[in-house]
């Protein structure tokens, strides 16, 4: 899995964290972040909710 955060788009609204504090957290300017070591999710299920969840799709989530 690829989980792409386009940082233009962002607005820190926090969901994907919420969504799946596993993998996304946010930056120092409060803007999505992968946590170190799951870029590619580290498995968990809650990353495409995280996706929809982002109320601006700032989040890609693809296989691969």
């Amino acid at each position: 899995m690829r989980i792409d955060i386009d940082k233009e788009v962002c607005i820190g609204a926090g969901q994907c964290a919420l969504a799946a504090p596993n993998v996304f957290t946010q930056d120092d300017d409060g803007f999505s972040a992968l946590l170190p070591g799951r870029e590619d999710g580290g498995g968990d299920r809650m990353v495409r909710e995280a996706a929809r969840a982002c109320p601006v799709g700032a989040i890609t989530v693809s296989e691969g």
